[in-house]
Protein backbone atom coordinates (compact mmCIF):
# COMPACT_ATOMS: atom_id res chain seq x y z
CA UNK A 1 0.00 0.00 0.00
CA UNK A 2 1.45 3.23 -0.96
CA UNK A 3 1.52 6.93 1.55
CA UNK A 4 -1.95 7.43 0.74
CA UNK A 5 -3.48 10.72 2.05
CA UNK A 6 -6.38 9.27 2.53
CA UNK A 7 -5.25 6.72 5.06
CA UNK A 8 -2.43 8.94 6.50
CA UNK A 9 -5.18 11.72 7.49
CA UNK A 10 -8.40 10.23 8.17
CA UNK A 11 -7.49 7.08 9.79
CA UNK A 12 -5.93 9.19 12.66
CA UNK A 13 -8.72 11.62 12.37
CA UNK A 14 -11.27 9.87 12.70
CA UNK A 15 -9.94 7.28 15.77
CA UNK A 16 -9.06 10.80 17.56
CA UNK A 17 -12.58 11.40 17.27
CA UNK A 18 -13.96 8.14 18.66
CA UNK A 19 -10.98 8.21 21.64
CA UNK A 20 -12.48 12.21 22.06
CA UNK A 21 -15.78 10.67 22.48
CA UNK A 22 -14.57 8.31 25.24
CA UNK A 23 -12.45 11.05 26.73
CA UNK A 24 -16.04 13.28 27.15
CA UNK A 25 -17.58 10.33 29.12
CA UNK A 26 -14.54 10.40 31.75
CA UNK A 27 -14.06 11.75 34.72
CA UNK A 28 -11.23 11.64 37.37
CA UNK A 29 -13.16 10.28 40.06
CA UNK A 30 -13.43 6.87 37.21
CA UNK A 31 -9.87 5.93 37.96
CA UNK A 32 -10.34 6.94 41.83
CA UNK A 33 -13.30 4.26 41.56
CA UNK A 34 -10.64 1.96 40.47
CA UNK A 35 -8.44 2.77 43.09
CA UNK A 36 -10.69 2.18 45.85
CA UNK A 37 -12.45 -0.98 44.77
CA UNK A 38 -9.79 -2.73 42.20
CA UNK A 39 -10.87 -6.33 41.96
CA UNK A 40 -13.26 -5.99 39.30
CA UNK A 41 -10.88 -3.93 36.79
CA UNK A 42 -8.35 -6.26 37.76
CA UNK A 43 -9.85 -9.34 36.53
CA UNK A 44 -11.36 -7.62 33.45
CA UNK A 45 -6.86 -6.94 32.71
CA UNK A 46 -6.49 -10.45 33.28
CA UNK A 47 -8.85 -11.57 31.06
CA UNK A 48 -8.10 -8.83 28.45
CA UNK A 49 -4.47 -8.89 28.46
CA UNK A 50 -3.62 -12.27 29.14
CA UNK A 51 -6.37 -14.82 28.36
CA UNK A 52 -7.99 -13.90 25.32
CA UNK A 53 -4.68 -13.66 23.23
CA UNK A 54 -3.63 -16.76 24.21
CA UNK A 55 -7.10 -18.19 23.40
CA UNK A 56 -6.85 -16.32 19.99
CA UNK A 57 -3.37 -17.66 19.50
CA UNK A 58 -4.57 -21.01 19.78
CA UNK A 59 -7.52 -20.52 17.36
CA UNK A 60 -5.20 -18.71 14.44
CA UNK A 61 -2.75 -21.85 15.31
CA UNK A 62 -5.33 -24.92 14.74
CA UNK A 63 -7.07 -22.42 11.68
CA UNK A 64 -3.78 -22.59 9.94
CA UNK A 65 -4.53 -18.86 8.43
CA UNK A 66 -2.08 -17.09 6.35
CA UNK A 67 0.35 -15.68 8.09
CA UNK A 68 -1.06 -11.70 7.32
CA UNK A 69 -4.41 -12.78 8.81
CA UNK A 70 -3.06 -14.38 11.64
CA UNK A 71 -1.31 -11.36 13.03
CA UNK A 72 -4.25 -9.73 12.02
CA UNK A 73 -6.17 -11.55 14.96
CA UNK A 74 -4.04 -11.04 17.40
CA UNK A 75 -3.68 -6.93 16.83
CA UNK A 76 -7.24 -7.70 17.14
CA UNK A 77 -7.17 -9.66 20.31
CA UNK A 78 -4.18 -7.60 21.49
CA UNK A 79 -6.75 -4.08 21.56
CA UNK A 80 -8.66 -2.83 24.13
CA UNK A 81 -12.78 -2.77 24.96
CA UNK A 82 -14.84 -0.32 22.85
CA UNK A 83 -16.69 2.28 23.84
CA UNK A 84 -19.84 0.48 21.92
CA UNK A 85 -19.44 -1.88 25.33
CA UNK A 86 -20.91 0.94 27.52
CA UNK A 87 -24.17 1.07 25.81
CA UNK A 88 -24.27 -2.93 25.23
CA UNK A 89 -23.84 -3.28 28.91
CA UNK A 90 -26.88 -0.33 29.86
CA UNK A 91 -29.06 -2.37 27.58
CA UNK A 92 -28.14 -5.60 29.40
CA UNK A 93 -28.29 -4.27 32.94
CA UNK A 94 -24.65 -4.36 33.67
CA UNK A 95 -22.37 -2.42 35.49
CA UNK A 96 -21.63 0.77 33.53
CA UNK A 97 -19.42 2.52 35.68
CA UNK A 98 -17.25 -0.45 35.89
CA UNK A 99 -17.37 0.01 31.63
CA UNK A 100 -16.20 3.22 31.84
CA UNK A 101 -13.38 2.20 34.27
CA UNK A 102 -12.37 -0.95 31.81
CA UNK A 103 -12.40 1.04 28.55
CA UNK A 104 -10.53 4.05 30.08
CA UNK A 105 -7.43 1.70 32.03
CA UNK A 106 -7.38 -0.85 28.87
CA UNK A 107 -7.22 1.99 26.73
CA UNK A 108 -4.09 3.07 28.76
CA UNK A 109 -2.64 -0.52 29.22
CA UNK A 110 -2.92 -0.97 25.66
CA UNK A 111 -0.80 1.21 24.28
CA UNK A 112 2.23 -1.23 26.07
CA UNK A 113 0.51 -4.32 25.63
CA UNK A 114 -0.53 -4.08 21.97
CA UNK A 115 3.03 -3.77 20.68
CA UNK A 116 4.32 -6.17 22.60
CA UNK A 117 1.81 -8.86 21.56
CA UNK A 118 1.84 -6.99 18.19
CA UNK A 119 5.31 -7.83 17.84
CA UNK A 120 5.26 -11.06 19.09
CA UNK A 121 3.04 -12.12 16.48
CA UNK A 122 5.05 -11.12 13.77
CA UNK A 123 7.90 -12.62 14.78
CA UNK A 124 5.71 -15.88 15.31
CA UNK A 125 3.58 -15.81 12.29
CA UNK A 126 5.83 -13.21 9.35
CA UNK A 127 9.07 -14.08 7.64
CA UNK A 128 11.66 -11.60 8.38
CA UNK A 129 11.11 -9.86 5.60
CA UNK A 130 7.43 -9.51 5.99
CA UNK A 131 7.58 -8.17 9.28
CA UNK A 132 7.43 -4.15 10.24
CA UNK A 133 7.17 -4.46 13.83
CA UNK A 134 6.02 -2.05 15.87
CA UNK A 135 9.39 0.40 17.15
CA UNK A 136 9.38 2.53 20.21
CA UNK A 137 8.84 5.92 17.77
CA UNK A 138 5.13 3.82 16.30
CA UNK A 139 4.40 3.10 20.32
CA UNK A 140 5.12 6.87 20.73
CA UNK A 141 2.81 7.36 17.64
CA UNK A 142 -0.41 5.09 19.05
CA UNK A 143 0.36 6.70 22.71
CA UNK A 144 -0.34 10.20 21.13
CA UNK A 145 -3.16 8.93 18.28
CA UNK A 146 -4.80 6.94 21.52
CA UNK A 147 -4.44 9.08 24.85
CA UNK A 148 -3.89 12.44 23.60
CA UNK A 149 -7.60 12.89 22.26
CA UNK A 150 -8.62 11.50 25.77
CA UNK A 151 -6.82 13.60 27.44
CA UNK A 152 -8.70 16.57 25.52
CA UNK A 153 -11.88 15.25 26.38
CA UNK A 154 -11.94 14.66 29.92
CA UNK A 155 -10.25 18.29 30.19
CA UNK A 156 -13.17 19.72 28.65
CA UNK A 157 -15.65 17.65 30.42
CA UNK A 158 -13.87 19.07 33.47
CA UNK A 159 -13.65 22.78 32.47
CA UNK A 160 -16.65 22.94 30.02
CA UNK A 161 -18.90 20.29 31.15
CA UNK A 162 -22.10 22.27 29.77
CA UNK A 163 -20.43 22.03 26.02
CA UNK A 164 -19.42 18.37 26.90
CA UNK A 165 -22.19 17.56 27.33
CA UNK A 166 -23.92 19.38 24.40
CA UNK A 167 -21.38 17.48 22.34
CA UNK A 168 -21.81 13.79 23.64
CA UNK A 169 -24.42 12.76 20.99
CA UNK A 170 -22.78 14.34 17.99
CA UNK A 171 -19.43 13.06 18.78
CA UNK A 172 -21.25 9.84 19.41
CA UNK A 173 -23.05 9.98 15.56
CA UNK A 174 -19.23 10.68 13.81
CA UNK A 175 -17.82 8.01 16.10
CA UNK A 176 -20.33 5.54 14.69
CA UNK A 177 -20.04 7.16 11.30
CA UNK A 178 -16.07 6.94 11.08
CA UNK A 179 -16.39 3.51 12.68
CA UNK A 180 -18.75 2.21 9.42
CA UNK A 181 -16.36 4.21 6.87
CA UNK A 182 -12.76 2.26 8.33
CA UNK A 183 -14.56 -0.90 8.38
CA UNK A 184 -15.25 0.10 5.06
CA UNK A 185 -12.03 1.16 3.94
CA UNK A 186 -10.37 -2.27 5.60
CA UNK A 187 -12.73 -4.28 3.03
CA UNK A 188 -11.77 -1.91 -0.13
CA UNK A 189 -7.98 -1.87 0.03
CA UNK A 190 -7.93 -5.78 0.38
CA UNK A 191 -10.93 -6.80 -1.10
CA UNK A 192 -9.47 -9.21 -2.88
CA UNK A 193 -8.33 -10.86 0.17
CA UNK A 194 -12.02 -10.66 1.97
CA UNK A 195 -13.58 -12.47 -0.78
CA UNK A 196 -11.00 -14.96 -0.61
CA UNK A 197 -11.28 -15.86 2.99
CA UNK A 198 -14.75 -14.38 4.17
CA UNK A 199 -16.10 -17.71 4.87
CA UNK A 200 -12.72 -19.01 6.81
CA UNK A 201 -11.96 -15.78 8.43
CA UNK A 202 -15.97 -14.93 9.26
CA UNK A 203 -15.90 -18.41 10.73
CA UNK A 204 -13.17 -17.85 13.01
CA UNK A 205 -13.83 -14.21 14.16
CA UNK A 206 -17.17 -15.70 14.95
CA UNK A 207 -15.50 -18.51 17.34
CA UNK A 208 -12.55 -16.04 18.69
CA UNK A 209 -15.89 -13.46 19.41
CA UNK A 210 -18.32 -16.05 21.31
CA UNK A 211 -15.16 -17.16 23.41
CA UNK A 212 -14.20 -13.40 24.35
CA UNK A 213 -17.70 -13.33 25.74
CA UNK A 214 -17.34 -16.69 27.25
CA UNK A 215 -14.08 -15.55 28.90
CA UNK A 216 -15.65 -11.93 29.71
CA UNK A 217 -18.86 -13.40 31.72
CA UNK A 218 -17.87 -17.06 33.01
CA UNK A 219 -14.06 -15.98 34.70
CA UNK A 220 -15.81 -13.04 36.81
CA UNK A 221 -18.95 -15.11 37.76
CA UNK A 222 -16.15 -18.24 38.73
CA UNK A 223 -14.14 -15.20 40.78
CA UNK A 224 -17.60 -14.58 42.30
CA UNK A 225 -17.93 -10.83 41.11
CA UNK A 226 -22.02 -9.93 41.14
CA UNK A 227 -23.88 -10.38 37.88
CA UNK A 228 -23.99 -6.60 36.84
CA UNK A 229 -20.32 -6.31 37.30
CA UNK A 230 -20.22 -10.13 35.55
CA UNK A 231 -21.93 -9.06 32.22
CA UNK A 232 -20.38 -5.66 31.94
CA UNK A 233 -16.56 -7.59 31.61
CA UNK A 234 -18.40 -9.95 29.18
CA UNK A 235 -19.63 -6.94 26.73
CA UNK A 236 -16.30 -5.24 27.50
CA UNK A 237 -13.84 -8.38 26.57
CA UNK A 238 -16.53 -9.65 24.15
CA UNK A 239 -16.67 -6.10 22.26
CA UNK A 240 -12.72 -4.75 20.97
CA UNK A 241 -11.90 -1.95 19.95
CA UNK A 242 -11.90 -2.78 16.33
CA UNK A 243 -11.32 0.66 14.56
CA UNK A 244 -7.99 0.91 16.70
CA UNK A 245 -7.10 -2.28 15.13
CA UNK A 246 -7.77 -1.45 11.51
CA UNK A 247 -6.34 1.98 11.77
CA UNK A 248 -3.10 0.59 13.17
CA UNK A 249 -3.07 -2.15 10.33
CA UNK A 250 -3.75 0.10 7.57
CA UNK A 251 -1.82 2.92 8.26
CA UNK A 252 1.56 3.47 5.88
CA UNK A 253 3.34 5.35 9.56
CA UNK A 254 2.36 2.05 11.17
CA UNK A 255 1.55 -1.28 9.91
CA UNK A 256 0.62 -0.84 6.52
CA UNK A 257 -0.90 -4.44 5.38
CA UNK A 258 -4.63 -4.08 5.09
CA UNK A 259 -4.87 -8.04 4.61
CA UNK A 260 -4.32 -7.52 9.14
CA UNK A 261 -6.84 -5.35 8.89
CA UNK A 262 -9.71 -7.86 7.59
CA UNK A 263 -10.18 -9.84 11.01
CA UNK A 264 -11.51 -6.41 12.51
CA UNK A 265 -13.34 -5.34 10.48
CA UNK A 266 -15.64 -8.66 9.86
CA UNK A 267 -15.54 -9.23 13.64
CA UNK A 268 -16.91 -5.67 14.50
CA UNK A 269 -19.71 -6.19 12.56
CA UNK A 270 -20.30 -9.25 13.88
CA UNK A 271 -19.84 -8.38 17.45
CA UNK A 272 -22.53 -6.11 17.75
CA UNK A 273 -25.37 -8.92 16.83
CA UNK A 274 -23.90 -11.37 19.48
CA UNK A 275 -23.68 -8.73 21.82
CA UNK A 276 -27.64 -8.36 21.74
CA UNK A 277 -27.58 -12.03 21.88
CA UNK A 278 -25.70 -12.34 24.70
CA UNK A 279 -27.64 -9.08 26.37
CA UNK A 280 -31.32 -11.28 25.93
CA UNK A 281 -30.03 -14.08 26.71
CA UNK A 282 -28.95 -12.87 30.36
CA UNK A 283 -31.70 -11.11 30.94
CA UNK A 284 -34.15 -13.81 29.80
CA UNK A 285 -32.47 -16.09 32.51
CA UNK A 286 -31.41 -13.45 35.30
CA UNK A 287 -34.20 -11.11 34.58
CA UNK A 288 -35.63 -11.55 38.32
CA UNK A 289 -32.46 -11.15 39.67
CA UNK A 290 -31.37 -8.29 37.86
CA UNK A 291 -34.93 -6.81 38.30
CA UNK A 292 -33.65 -6.61 42.35
CA UNK A 293 -30.25 -6.29 41.98
CA UNK A 294 -27.37 -8.42 41.42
Amino acid sequence: MTNDPLLTIFLPGALGVIMLGLGLSLTLADFVRIARFPRPVLIGLFCQVLILPLVCFALVSAAGLEPALAVGFMLLAASPGGTSANLFSHLAHGDVALNISLTAVSSVVAVLSMPLIVNLALAHFMEADQAIPLQFAKVLQVFVIVLGPVAIGMLIRRFKPGFAASMDKPVRFLSGLFLALIIVLAFINDSLSAREHFVEIGFLALLFNLASMAVGYWVPRLLRLNLRQSIAIGMEIGIHNGTLAIALALSPLLLNNPSMAIPAAIYGILAFFTAALFGWMINRLHGRELAVGA
